[in-house]
């Protein structure tokens, strides 16, 4: 176990007053806090004390409010949630056991798009009205600023934790013996002033930095300085299938023809990737193809990012956090100082500011769960109901993209689900927001048209074709029934495949 001897090279004298325990920490938390944690992914988050409060609540029933920047680890999602002490979770998760106490009511939880949540926060605008009462955030380093200020040096990710400092009234900092001091450098800390004096955020290019370093904070907010020496739990990502891999190859085709055409520059427009298998997939694809120079603006930097780097490809990749799989996480600390050049963290609503996904052009590739014959997408429920994860920062690129992308295996459930429906049973982005779907059969380029127009191109391009009958048969009846509307639905059957996968356990049509 990590002691205060094992931070004290890595913090100022000034806090060295401040050492407290985890469970010291955790005791100054009481009943219906608001705690504003940093972390996005399962990284950059903090862990000691978080694992700290769920003991507490086994011996003490206590519920307080998490507020994070995005998903966060186990320590936070699961142990938490087991030991019954979270209440309301706010705005985005991954964690299995935690969605599952979202889906049975156990855990209040709210979607909210990543890049306003700060803003909210600062002004009150959550439910009850609340306001954080404290910023609990992982650093690798403390520096004196002088003038009864430090500078915070976050570790893997940025998120919130430069809104949530400046905002909570006290501040518990763990220092992480496990996160190299060699981060220090790598963050870009800037909270834009808020309505009516917000100015424009001065951000053309990828690689502009904007702020400062280290998050600053004064000293007197901070009433602990905890030390943790526990790891991220960064995951493996999923082996990149032949699905994936048709994916990649498939924009990166559409790519080629845009800058053919005169659509994009030879090293296209800033890149922006959601986070996953298929995601990082897709970049890979890249990585293999003619393309050099590239540019990311960015939520998450994963393995295929890297992967550019050492290809040469990457000229500079800026997002809000780092979730490499272990194999390149450790490929990252052996070279710290080498990868940093290449990499900037910045807080999510910097990362995933509209206006700079506007103004510097983002090529936006999320992924959807679903989508409907008309270019709805759905990337949250499973069946119209049941959460999967969140929109994420999928919305805050999709509508401010330069071009927007979505990518879907045109089949689930080893076939059982058809990735492409009538109608989608939740829709998250509008097809006014979905430029191009992208499946491994190919790719539906829907811009400028209209609905009727756009139905055939995505059956034959992305649906499957054991389900292409099926469509292609809905979408000629429900012409027919609407006298050639503008978006024509048989609304009596719009929801059909998601009732007989509940029947049946398949979206195949039944046999009559």
């Amino acid at each position: 176990m990590v002691g205060f001897e094992d931070i004290k090279d890595r913090v100022c004298e000034s806090v060295v007053c401040k050492f407290k325990t985890a469970e010291e920490a955790a005791e100054m938390i009481k009943d219906g806090d608001c705690l504003g944690v940093s972390g996005f992914t399962p990284s950059g988050y903090p862990k000691a004390v978080p694992l700290a409060l769920a003991e507490k609540a086994k011996k003490t029933p206590f519920k307080v409010n998490v507020w994070t920047g995005a998903s966060v680890g186990p320590e936070i999602d699961a142990a938490m949630v087991e030991a019954g002490c979270m209440d309301r979770r706010l705005p985005y998760q991954t964690n299995g056991t935690l969605r599952k106490a979202i889906n049975a009511g156990q855990v209040r939880y709210a979607d909210i798009h990543l890049s306003h949540f700060a803003q909210m926060a600062r002004y009150g605008f959550m439910a009850d009205r609340k306001k954080i009462d404290f910023a609990i955030v992982e650093v690798c380093k403390i520096n004196d600023l002088g003038d009864g200020k430090v500078g915070l040096i976050p570790t893997t990710s940025m998120g919130n934790s430069s809104s949530y400092v400046a905002t909570a009234p006290k501040v518990i900092v763990e220092v992480n013996t496990t996160q190299p001091v060699g981060l220090e450098g790598m963050h870009d800390s800037y909270v834009p002033m808020d309505p009516p004096n917000r100015k424009a955020i001065p951000v053309e290019k990828p690689e502009d930095r904007i702020g400062t370093p280290y998050i600053p904070c004064e000293l007197d907010k901070i009433v602990a300085v905890v030390p943790c020496d526990i790891t991220d739990k960064v995951r493996p990502l999923g082996e990149i299938d032949e699905d994936a891999k048709h994916m990649g190859q498939n924009l990166v085709n559409f790519l080629k023809n845009e800058v053919k055409e005169g659509r994009l520059p030879a090293n296209l427009l800033p890149l922006q990737s959601g986070v996953g298998s298929v995601a990082n997939a897709v970049i890979n694809g890249l990585v293999n193809s003619d393309f050099k120079d590239l540019t990311v603006y960015t939520e998450v930097i994963q393995d295929g990012m890297f992967d550019l780097i050492d290809a040469g490809k990457l000229r500079v990749a800026s997002g809000t956090a780092l979730t490499p799989s272990p194999e390149c996480q450790k490929k990252f600390y052996e070279n710290v100082e080498h990868y940093k050049k290449y990499l900037l963290l910045r807080p999510q609503e910097i990362s995933n500011s509209p206006e700079v996904a506007r103004r510097i052009g983002v090529i936006a590739m999320n992924t959807a769960i679903e989508v409907d014959i008309y270019g709805n997408v759905n990337s949250t429920h499973v069946c119209g109901t049941k959460l999967m994860n969140g929109v994420g920062g999928s919305g805050d690129f999709a509508r401010n993209g330069y071009l927007t992308v979505f990518f879907t295996n045109s089949l689930a459930k080893g076939g059982k689900i058809s990735s492409v429906v009538p109608f989608c049973s939740h829709i998250d982005h509008a097809t006014l927001d979905v430029d191009v779907i992208v499946s491994e059969r190919g790719v539906a380029d829907l811009r400028g048209l209209t609905p009727k127009e756009k139905a055939p191109i995505i059956i034959d391009q992305i649906a499957n074709p054991k389900y292409q009958p099926y469509l292609y048969d809905y979408f000629k009846r429900a012409c027919e029934k609407c006298g050639n509307s503008q978006t024509p639905h048989i609304l009596s059957e719009a929801f059909d495949v998601y009732k007989w996968f509940e029947e049946t356990g398949s979206m195949e049509k039944p046999a009559e």
